[in-house]
C-alpha cells in the first residue's frame, strides 16, 4: 500500500488534483484514477507509475453537474 502522501505526490506530478489517485485496501493492486476527462497525457503519467510499482490502474471518468 502507497500513503496518501505518495499517491498525491504522483497525482500532482500528473497534473491532477489531491485525491484523484486511490488505492483501496480491499484490493491493494489496484489503483483507481477518479478524474473528469483525463487526458492522454495524464492516464499514460498514471499508468506508467503504476505499472512500475506492480499495480493496475482504473479509470472512473466522472462527470461532475455543472452549475
Amino acid at each position: 500500500m502507497h500513503t496518501e502522501e505518495q499517491l498525491n505526490a504522483i497525482a500532482t506530478g500528473c497534473g491532477l488534483a489531491l485525491g484523484e489517485l486511490i488505492q483501496d485496501d480491499s484490493e491493494k493492486r489496484l489503483l483507481l484514477m477518479v478524474h473528469q476527462n483525463p487526458s492522454a497525457a495524464q492516464r499514460v503519467c498514471v499508468a506508467k507509475w503504476a505499472r512500475k510499482n506492480g499495480l493496475k490502474t482504473v479509470f472512473v471518468n466522472v462527470n461532475f453537474p455543472e452549475g
